[in-house]
């Protein structure tokens, strides 16, 4: 089991469970899934970035990531219907926990300048979205072997009603928010 999960289960949820007082216990927050999203918009003009990302991401998530495509075209960007524009990958149980807890311990510690991420970005109903520049601060990513450093989104879903809820269950997690 997740080192992550255990730390949920013995010391965060008799924490909210305190802070905000819930009659049952499904009522307490949990992650659902984690969602990790390449946009490429230079995948119009070169095709093979896609590949790259794709098997980038596999690397960070430890799952075979989809291919996302255009859902309609635009004429200014010189894109069509069905192009490939990203990838994504959605984690859950083990694998969710895993990413988790090496996002929070090991790649957000090693961002340039690092004062903690925003506590703004809930998407009002508890689920949490942040932006990463570099791919590289993964440890699984190899700094010789890429050509091009992209960014990735981050959506972490949980079961929180409220703001509130999702931020205490995401700092009790050990999310480093920065105020």
């Amino acid at each position: 089991m997740s080192q992550l999960k255990d730390f949920y289960d013995n010391e965060v949820v008799p924490k909210l469970n305190e802070t905000f007082n819930y009659q049952n216990p499904m009522q307490i927050p949990r992650v659902e899934k984690v969602i990790l999203n390449m946009g490429l918009g230079e995948a119009i003009n070169n095709t093979k970035i896609i590949d790259e990302a794709a098997e980038e991401l596999k690397t960070i998530a430890g799952q075979k990531p989809i291919v996302t495509r255009a859902k309609k075209s635009i004429a200014a960007f010189k894109l069509r219907e069905g192009m490939p524009i990203g990838c994504k990958v959605t984690l859950r149980r083990e694998r969710m926990y895993d990413f988790l807890n090496k996002l929070l311990n090991i790649a957000l510690p090693r961002v340039r300048d690092f004062k903690g991420v925003s506590g703004k970005a809930f998407d009002g109903n508890g689920n949490y979205s942040l932006g990463i520049k570099e791919q590289i601060i993964f440890p699984e990513i190899e700094f010789d072997k890429i050509d091009k450093i992209k960014g990735l989104n981050i959506t972490i879903v949980t079961s929180a009603e409220t703001d509130g809820e999702g931020k205490e269950l995401l700092k009790c997690m050990g999310m480093p928010f920065s105020n």
